[in-house]
Parts: structure tokens; sequence; C-alpha cells
């Protein structure tokens, strides 16, 4: 009889403890996926629900007034586009899993960079934590999401928002830190309060970095959507997904440059949040 060695004896502990938190924790996870679905949803009908030129002419007119005519010309082109190639469904739901997640991610990674920012003994604790999560390939998320909330846009939803925080929560942190020690020595002189300090001087100098991190993020997440397309996540990863299953060279390059379109729009709209524009960028 032979002993089992220490590996098998870790990966026995480890399924076992996994089947364990199953099926006592149950109602937690339906719970969670019930929220994570309903949101998604509700984010997905209001995008979804207007006819899509509707949605075209808002993204063109928001990239116009924080870009410029000739970006918004090319996203309102680059979107119809999507439609016209038979997608348009699947890039409205990519659209909002994205933004769902994001958004989500970024409610907890910025106060935790914040906080990481203000407090060494934070950053301490959260930045080998983050190391960990940004080395992990990405869809090692997906399986214990998909034993614990099963398939479905929930399970992407948690999968994303995972890859999705450790971005913007260090740019967070480094822009906090970053405020020069000057205008903190001069802000401690004039008397203001611990908020003032906060809002009047370290934020202004840290949302440069606050912004890179946002759209860091908004570039994890579309990443990690076309590997969540396994889990039934719908969009564009699914599309791409099930032509690879099937050998559907022409509907994996249409998805893939549906993907890159959004990707481009989003990615030029965070870059100019936090950069007044005058006409054109260049």
């Amino acid at each position: 009889m032979t002993t089992p060695d220490f590996s098998s004896q870790f990966d026995s502990a480890v399924d076992a403890g996994l089947g364990w938190l199953a099926d006592n924790g149950e109602f937690v996870f339906d719970a969670v996926n019930a929220a994570l679905a309903g949101v998604y949803k509700g984010v997905l009908w209001c995008i979804a629900s207007p006819p899509s030129y509707v949605i075209v002419l808002l993204i063109a007119l928001i990239g116009w007034r924080a870009v410029g005519w000739r970006f918004a010309l090319l996203s309102g082109l680059a979107l119809l586009f999507c439609a016209f190639i038979g997608l348009w469904t699947e890039t409205v739901s990519t659209l909002a899993l994205v933004l769902t997640a994001t958004f989500l991610a970024l409610l907890v990674a910025i106060p935790l960079g914040v906080l990481a920012g203000l407090a060494p003994s934070i950053d301490r604790v959260v930045d080998p934590c983050l190391d960990l999560i940004q080395t992990m390939p990405p869809y090692i998320y997906l399986l214990p999401a998909i034993a614990l909330l099963g398939y479905g846009p929930a399970t992407a939803l948690l999968a994303t928002f995972i890859v999705a925080v450790p971005p913007a929560l260090r740019l967070t942190s480094l822009g906090i830190r970053m405020t020069p020690k000057a205008f903190i020595e001069l802000g401690d002189a004039s008397g203001v309060t611990g908020w003032q300090m906060f809002y009047k001087i370290r934020l202004p100098f840290a949302l440069p970095s606050i912004m890179a991190g946002v759209n860091q993020s908004l570039m994890m997440a579309f990443g990690m959507v076309v590997i969540a397309g396994i889990v039934g996540s719908g969009g564009l990863g699914e599309s791409i997904y099930g032509a690879v299953r099937t050998l559907d060279i022409a509907k994996s390059i249409n998805a893939a440059i549906a993907i890159v379109i959004l990707t481009m729009i989003l990615d030029r709209l965070a870059q100019s949040a936090v950069r007044p524009t005058k006409g054109e960028q260049p």
C-alpha cells in the first residue's frame, strides 16, 4: 500500500475545502449570484433596450465632448460597423459586462488604494496580495467561481472584477503617495483639516494616476471578457469561444474586431477624462 504524496494530499484538501464551502455557503453564493446577475441585467437593459443608432449617437456625442469631432465620427462609424456585421447584441452585452465589472472593481480599488497610499502599513499588506493576483493566470479565477456560482454572467463578472482591481488600486495608492512634500507642508502650515488636505491637495495630484488606473482596469476587463466566454458569459467572448470550437475563422475575426473597437473607444474616453481638450487631441 503506497502512501499518498504531499501533492495528492494538498489537492484533496483543496477539493474538500471548496466542496465544503459550496455546500455550507450555498445561500450566500446564491445571493451573490443573483445580485451580480441583477446588476448586469440592469446595465444591459439600459444599453440594449434603445435602438442601436441611439446608443451609437450617444457614444459619438460623448466622444465629441471628451475628445473631438474626428474621434466622434470614427467611433460612431466603427460602432455602426459592429451592427452591420450582425454583432450588435454581442457588442452591447460585452460593453455591459465590462462596465459593470470595472465599476464594481473601482468601488473597491479606489477607496482601498487611498487607504494604502495614506497608511504604509496597509500598503505592505495589500501589495503582496496584488502581486499574487496579477501573477496568476487570469483564467484560474474562473475555476473556483464556476464551482461556487455556476455558469453564467455572474461568474464572468466575479473573475473580471478580480483581475480589474489591482491596476486601479496600485495606481491610486501610488498617486496618493506621490503628493509633493512641499504642498503637504504648505497645507499643514495653513492649518487645513485632514479632509481638506486630501480633497484640495492630495486628490488633485493623484487624479492623473487614478485615471490611469481606471484605464488599465478597463483594459484588463476586456482581456478577461474573452476568456470568460467559456463560462457562458454571453457577448463577444462567447462568440469567439464558439467560433474557435467550430473553426469559424470569419466569425472569430468579426468578434475580435468588435472587441478592438470597444477597447479603443473606452480607452480614449478614459484617457481624456482628466485631460481637458480643446478641439481634437493628437
